[in-house]
């Protein structure tokens, strides 16, 4: 991380770690929500969930490593074939793209393995920090923030990091890392993903069902009512 990141207030840093342990009190399942049995699973899985919903990724994930188990299968794979199963994530040409490329660099620089650093990770074909974060901390368990927008919709609004930043996702990534020890920051990044999806909707959050409500500076965008709210909080993430 850049030594360049303002420190924190105090202040802040004491509200945002109330937060977080309220959150793992309320998510005490939070984790990833792709299926995956090997870093290359993850790997695959988190690129095709960008624009799409992990249960969409998951629902075709069964066939898609059935068919090209490893990135030897996966970088000699029929482009015809593997945009026909991956076309209901949306997208699907790119992905394709991206899905080729890492396979053939896996198995021309790394012997077949995804690696397990960052600075490997990010060379690969639709591989970003994010994806990246994904994979290290969920398959290695080196600890990563993955900034998605569910991730940076919540730090905005519980005021974890100022607007100019939050539109920056590495800004974003470095400014949280100065609040939080780096040993919180896989779970950290699930839990504000389950509360992102379960509870503070993009649209409409349920502020009235709201565990942190007493700590977010944006309580009251969402309905209040704790009957109205309670309607809005969902038992899983968006289909």
């Amino acid at each position: 991380m850049p030594t360049t990141v303002t420190r924190p207030e105090t202040a802040l840093v004491r509200r945002a770690r109330k937060v977080h342990r309220v959150l793992a009190e309320t998510y005490p399942e939070a984790g990833s929500e792709l299926d995956f049995r090997s870093p290359f699973e993850l790997l695959v899985a988190t690129v095709l969930s960008a624009q799409t919903t992990d249960r969409r990724v998951n629902a075709i994930t069964p066939a898609l490593f059935a068919a090209f188990p490893d990135p030897y299968a996966m970088a000699a794979a029929s482009r015809v074939e593997l945009e026909e199963i991956i076309r209901p994530t949306g997208f699907f040409r790119a992905k394709t793209d991206s899905l080729l490329g890492l396979s053939a660099a896996l198995v021309e620089r790394y012997d077949g393995e995804v690696p397990g650093r960052l600075a490997d990770l990010v060379t690969l074909p639709g591989v970003g920090r994010k994806t990246a974060n994904v994979v290290l901390g969920n398959a290695f368990d080196v600890p990563g923030l993955t900034v998605d927008t569910h991730f940076a919709r919540l730090v905005r609004r519980l005021e974890w990091v100022p607007d100019d930043i939050a539109k920056d996702a590495v800004k974003t990534e470095h400014a949280i890392a100065a609040i939080f020890p780096r040993k919180d920051w896989t779970m950290l990044s699930h839990r504000l993903i389950w509360h992102g999806r379960r509870r503070c909707h993009a649209k409409k959050p349920a502020c009235g069902a709201c565990p942190v409500a007493h700590w977010c500076p944006s309580y009251g965008i969402g309905p209040t009512d704790p009957v109205e709210a309670a309607r809005l909080v969902t038992t899983q993430g968006p289909a």
